[in-house]
């Protein structure tokens, strides 16, 4: 039996935000006004003189007082020798010599006085940002509720460790990396690896105008021309945002600072397609419920692409006055200004009017509380389904009102008015789909199928279809490789990375010059974990081409923890195992509690035959999170190579016990126990992973293997007819087959 350390399974979408402007090309005749040179930021003053009315209504806005030089003017907290004590920790905020401070806990433990240098927001709450060496600058975790007027803890009760990543002084609040690029204009991270510092610049300190519209210099250039003057006029002028536009191309100007994504490259492409300069986050249920509801903090991207109304080409700035952000109408006004007054009645909602519960919004758009104290509504205009509540234990907004109500009170009330159909909904499937058990399968592969759904849902059927492995995910995946909708194509490929070679190798080299940048991406990394020549000789200029794409893409996350376990992961692919380690040590200096770093250095430990430090690491995972169930498994896994099998069986026990579903610890569990004699409970954990497995090679053909050796042939047809539909030329089975008379 060959036991190899299975790889922790990384799937990093990097959550901080950056600007990445997506919008449609620049007109063809712009060099008739930019006379060759580059289109330049010119700042927000420039456009006042043209633009006076969406110039006032952008100084009232959120995007104006997204960050600002902190003085008697915008700062809004308390700094006159107030104090807050919250989950251990005494800080105290205070003036000295005109400058603002807090003492607070740094990254030693110990309390220290930290100038304050910019605000951050101002309502509902305003954070501070305070630098440090190597050019950093970090954002307080103690904020001013600019609405109750009072000092507060964001996460109330979390008491987070002064090394942990999740600390005010770690990586998760390092402004640089996590919020820069979308406080401010022309953001330019600049960050070298080899120093580990920035040197972060921008060209104006908030969201201004040419963050949305983009450099100016062009657009200035032309209304200045003679040719203006004499009354030509080219679309857009010079400027990288027009007006009438479709709703996906508008929501591209939103999306950088208003999607949970990841950035492709500092190099932006400008596309009409969005996943040439980033990745959204599908709807994962680690951070959305399984019907696509927000949970952690999403944004309105990942929701408002789920809706109808963007599938009608209902555009942001149909509720939105962009340059002030405010809403063009209030209260059911602004969704009557396109549905029928008949939705605005009690026959329709069955509330008295003029109460909460009348309120378009409380039902369609459901809340959810951010960073202590921002309340935000789900952008997905879903219909409340309580039916899906009793059945999934999801969400819905009527309970989020009728809090001492269940939802099975809920349920029976909407059947009553509407009857007992729901109209149906990609969550029907996506639900069902997400619970990964034997009949996930038919509902992500429906809901993958269906053209008609939202693209981030059937991206998100593909995302969840990298778990099953099955012959007939892997076919449905193979179906979509050529997908018209780019985030469809890139989740696919990314899960076939879970499947063998010999499912995706020959038919998927297409993907490496797709016209999208991130399907490009992926497809690399696709090919770039095959041993050998990756790839046949007509492919390889595309593959070489997209692979420097992919590691350029590895690179834009090196400041960023997880980004150093994906160069890991990239490393270890090729083979550079010490390049690898390093990595992933880089990335546990900069979160020290990120156990699947570990796990992959084990792993890597493994593969070079260093499996004491393997070992360690392991350990390691154990004594931070005792429920590891993926640590455990690897642990049995190494005791086995280390010639300890009671240790292997014992940590294979703890594995199975803890959750984990794995074909492989099954299987290798199950020859094991064989391997001591224990043939009954062999069975029993053969048996058992078949439940949860009932289509793995490996299992069936252990159960076929062992019922032979049992000498019942009868109860060893069974697993081995499987293999036959699944395989039946591979000639591992070809004596198994001959002996059961296949």
């Amino acid at each position: 039996m060959k036991l190899k350390l299975k790889t922790g399974l990384i799937i990093c979408f990097s959550i901080y935000c950056a600007l990445v402007l997506a919008w449609g090309c620049l007109s063809s005749k712009k060099e008739d006004f930019l006379n060759g040179q580059p289109n330049t930021f010119v700042g927000s003053d420039a456009c006042k003189s043209c633009h006076i009315d969406a110039y006032s209504d952008w100084k009232l806005s959120d995007h104006y007082l997204a960050m600002q030089p902190a003085n008697d003017s915008t700062v809004l907290g308390d700094f006159n020798n107030s104090s807050l004590t919250a989950d251990g920790v005494t800080n105290t905020f205070f003036k000295r010599e005109g400058k603002f401070y807090i003492n607070t806990q740094g990254d030693d433990r110990l309390n220290h006085d930290y100038e304050i240098l910019y605000t951050f927001g101002y309502f509902p709450l305003q954070q501070y940002l305070i630098a440090f060496p190597g050019g950093r600058m970090q954002t307080t975790r103690v904020s001013w509720d600019s609405r109750e007027k009072k000092w507060f803890h964001q996460y109330t009760g979390q008491k987070i460790h002064h090394a942990d990543w999740f600390h005010w002084t770690g990586n998760s609040q390092n402004w640089n990396t996590m919020c820069a690029s979308c406080h401010s204009t022309d953001l330019k991270k600049n960050y070298d690896f080899k120093t580990d510092t920035y040197n972060t610049t921008w060209n104006e300190i908030n969201v201004t105008c040419e963050s949305c519209h983009g450099p100016g210099s062009g657009h200035v250039a032309f209304v200045q021309s003679n040719s203006y003057q004499k009354g030509e006029h080219i679309k857009n002028a010079g400027l990288l945002y027009s007006r009438d536009t479709i709703s996906q191309l508008q929501l591209n100007t939103c999306a950088p600072c208003h999607a949970r994504k990841s950035d492709v490259s500092v190099d932006l492409i400008h596309s009409d397609e969005i996943m040439d300069d980033l990745i959204p986050q599908v709807l994962m249920d680690e951070h959305y419920f399984a019907d696509g509801q927000i949970k952690a903090e999403d944004y309105e991207y990942g929701s408002f692409t789920q809706s109808k109304m963007f599938a009608h080409n209902v555009r942001c700035s149909n509720c939105h006055n962009p340059h002030s952000g405010k809403l063009r109408l209030q209260g059911n006004n602004l969704c009557l200004s396109c549905h029928k007054p008949a939705y605005a009645s009690e026959e329709h909602h069955f509330h008295k009017l003029e109460t909460e519960g009348a309120e378009c919004v409380n039902c369609h758009m459901a809340t959810r509380t951010y960073m202590g104290n921002d309340i935000r509504r789900d952008h997905s205009f879903r219909v409340p389904r309580p039916d899906q509540s009793v059945i999934y234990g999801t969400p819905n907004a009527c309970n989020g009102c009728h809090t001492d109500r269940p939802a099975t009170w809920t349920a029976e009330a909407v059947t009553k008015w509407y009857g007992e159909k729901r109209k149906p909904h990609f969550s029907d499937d996506l639900i069902p789909g997400s619970l990964l058990n034997e009949k996930s399968e038919f509902h992500l592969v429906k809901l993958l199928s269906d053209t008609t759904q939202p693209e981030i849902a059937r991206a998100t059927a593909a995302y969840y279809m990298s778990n099953l492995q099955t012959m007939g995910s892997a076919q449905a995946l193979m179906n979509v490789k050529d997908d018209r909708k780019a985030l469809v194509r890139y989740h696919a490929l990314r899960s076939l990375e879970n499947y063998p070679p010999e499912v995706w190798q020959s038919k998927a080299y297409p993907a490496l010059s797709d016209d999208v940048r991130s399907v490009r991406i992926a497809a690399a990394d696709l090919y770039h974990r095959l041993p050998g020549e990756r790839v046949p000789s007509e492919y390889n200029e595309a593959f070489v081409s997209a692979d420097k794409e992919n590691v350029a893409f590895l690179q834009y996350q090196a400041d960023f923890a997880v980004g150093n376990v994906m160069l890991g992961d990239y490393h270890m692919q090729g083979g550079a195992i010490q390049d690898a380690i390093m990595y992933y040590k880089r990335g546990l200096r900069m979160d020290s509690l990120m156990n699947y770093a570990r796990l992959n250095m084990a792993s890597a430990y493994n593969s070079i035959g260093q499996n004491q430090e393997a070992l360690e690491a392991l350990l390691d995972v154990v004594a931070i999170d005792p429920f590891n169930d993926h640590a455990f498994y690897n642990l049995g896994l190494l005791y086995y190579e280390l010639g300890d099998v009671e240790s292997t069986i014992k940590h294979f026990k703890k594995a199975a016990m803890l959750g984990f579903t794995d074909e492989g610890l099954f299987y290798n569990y199950g020859l094991a126990l064989q391997q001591q004699g224990k043939q009954k409970e062999a069975e029993s954990i053969l048996v058992k992973g078949h439940g949860l497995n009932p289509q793995s090679f490996k299992i069936n053909y252990a159960l076929a293997f062992f019922y032979v050796q049992q000498n019942q042939p009868g109860k060893a047809r069974k697993y081995a007819e499987t293999l036959y539909a699944l395989d039946p030329n591979n000639p591992d089975y070809q004596e198994l087959f001959h002996a059961l008379s296949l």
